[in-house]
């Protein structure tokens, strides 16, 4: 029997999903930032993992990003993205993270958000 191409592609995401979570835990002094790429946007969540609350989250659909890129989803709008949430993490004084990059391998537009993180001064 063959499986649906749908179902095996989730079972696969959903199985790295869990190994890279099994090793990857934030706090409230060092939370986790997720990264999540859609096919149109990208959104970013800062997360406590140890009360289940979201800290801050930052997207390509906010006003204040639509201001200054008008490409949503290209490399220079993930560096847009990383500098909008480090100055947001900076307000709520928060200096040390954890990336959680979820599925997707560390290149392109996910590495330009780590690294324009980086840059707004966050460490990681």
């Amino acid at each position: 029997m063959y499986k649906d191409k749908v179902a095996v592609k989730k079972m696969a995401k959903d199985r790295i999903r869990k190994r890279i979570r099994k090793k990857i835990r934030g706090t409230f002094e060092r939370p986790r930032v997720y990264v999540f790429k859609s096919n149109r946007y990208v959104y970013t969540q800062v997360i406590d993992d140890e009360n289940g609350h979201i800290l801050a989250s930052a997207s390509t659909l906010e006003k204040e990003f639509r201001g200054k890129n008008k490409n949503y989803k290209n490399i220079e709008a993930c560096q847009v993205l990383g500098d909008m949430l480090a100055k947001k993490l900076k307000q709520k004084k928060i200096e040390r993270v954890i990336f959680d990059r979820g599925i997707y391998p560390y290149h392109g537009r996910i590495k330009a958000v780590a690294e324009a993180m980086r840059k707004g001064g966050l460490v990681f």
